[in-house]
């Protein structure tokens, strides 16, 4: 399967809320591509919303290192670290994502 194949596939398992699986096959698709940011991104939001928050600013800081002008990975990012409680890095995160929106 392709990298595309794979991501929705990942999504597909996304929206039905089986999130394991949607991990395993948003990993497939970066293991063929480790920049592939939609992948990146899908992946970080679907550890952000198994909990797993560690995992999901793995992920969004790895989008933000391939995709350095992905607004997504700025605004994901500020959402995960307001969620581990590192406010200070939330709003440079989200400062970020404004000056790129164009704001």
């Amino acid at each position: 399967m392709s990298k595309e194949e794979h991501y929705e596939k990942g999504m597909e398992y996304f929206a039905e809320d089986r999130l394991d699986e949607a991990i395993e096959e948003l990993k497939r698709a970066i293991e063929i591509d480790p920049k592939y940011g939609d992948a990146l991104h899908a992946l970080a939001m679907t550890y952000y919303h198994k909990e797993d928050l560690d995992s999901a600013v793995k992920y969004g800081e790895m989008l933000r290192e391939a995709e350095p002008d992905n607004v997504h990975a700025y605004t994901s990012l500020s959402m995960f670290y307001n969620a581990k409680g590192f406010i200070e890095k939330a709003e440079e995160m989200g400062e970020k994502a404004n000056q790129l929106a164009g704001g």
